[in-house]
């Protein structure tokens, strides 16, 4: 009998995992290719769970899956139990003192190389075990999409189900190239409204901003996008290049500042400073190969 119930209870285990990866990749397709099984497999597995439960766990759709409510409750309460299982084999790997496995990482590009991929070779001499897999992006939906461990992201984050560490803040700076035209007539926050903006696609309002005088008075600007991009590299180029204005990471700028191929546009005014997070899945359990890489980034990425 125990034998029987061990052989029922790891099939149903076999299609939980299913289950959970379909969940977190938005499709049969994805889970099937994480799992490595048909797409027909990963659509029985889930079926019988259902079956065996006597609920509906998912709603599909042509394009998509969705949660009923007893399928969240189901999916909430296993990932905690996968969370734990997956401590557990941590643990032990923390007890014969190594640290092991593929470690998946995500920053944006150009923080990335500035300050992430340097430390790198430092923090695998330190756990040799670990094997760096980089992505560079700059979404959040691609942490629990793509199997990610780790995600450094700039600026506010959106409310998730998501955990988070804040490592520093930096500013942003307001800037242009000195061949810009009309720039020499802005001597207020108004005067910006004539003005071409090169805007980041990324945020939801680009060229909208508060800016701060030094007495403490915010003015709100509008500004109109008459180029766009969602790297921070390309909106640099475009304003080195003279076509607008762009707001933009100090540490990205600093260089082109100093040697005068951009200025800073109304430097007496301040935008909100911008914080640097670290976000990971919000399990109870954080995996220890998670843990140190986020001790480590915290020791060394201080600005």
């Amino acid at each position: 009998m125990a034998a029987i119930t061990s052989t029922a209870t790891h099939t149903q285990l076999h299609r939980v995992q299913t289950f959970l990866a379909v969940v977190e990749l938005g499709s049969y397709t994805k889970a099937a290719d994480y799992l490595n099984i048909s797409k027909a497999m990963a659509s029985l597995h889930v079926k019988a769970l259902e079956e065996a439960l006597s609920i509906t766990l998912l709603v599909r759709s042509t394009r998509s899956v969705a949660l009923t409510e007893s399928g969240q409750q189901f999916y909430d309460e296993f990932k905690q139990i996968f969370g734990h299982i997956e401590a557990a084999f941590d643990n032990a790997q923390h007890g014969s003192r190594r640290l092991r496995g593929q470690l998946r990482i995500s920053t944006t590009a150009e923080f990335g190389e500035r300050y992430v991929l340097p430390l790198i070779p430092q923090f695998v001499q330190r756990y040799p075990g670990i094997a760096i897999s980089h992505d560079a992006n700059s979404s959040l939906s691609d942490l629990v999409a793509e199997k990610l461990d780790l995600v450094v992201r700039l600026g506010s984050l959106a409310d998730s189900s998501l955990k988070s560490r804040k490592l520093a803040d930096y500013e942003i700076w307001l800037v242009a190239s000195p061949r810009l035209t009309g720039l020499q007539a802005v001597q207020q926050p108004q005067d910006l409204a004539d003005l071409p903006w090169i805007a980041n696609s990324n945020l939801d309002s680009p060229t909208h901003w508060v800016l701060e005088s030094a007495q403490g008075q915010q003015t709100e600007v509008q500004g109109r996008a008459a180029h766009q991009s969602n790297s921070s590299s390309a909106i640099r180029a475009l304003a080195l290049a003279g076509l607008g204005v762009a707001v933009l990471p100090d540490w990205l700028v600093q260089d082109d500042v100093r040697s005068g191929q951009l200025q800073r546009v109304l430097p007496e005014y301040a935008l909100p400073n911008q914080p640097i997070h670290l976000v990971f899945p919000g399990s109870r359990h954080l995996p220890r190969k998670t843990r140190v890489f986020i001790d480590f980034l915290a020791e060394h990425l201080v600005r």
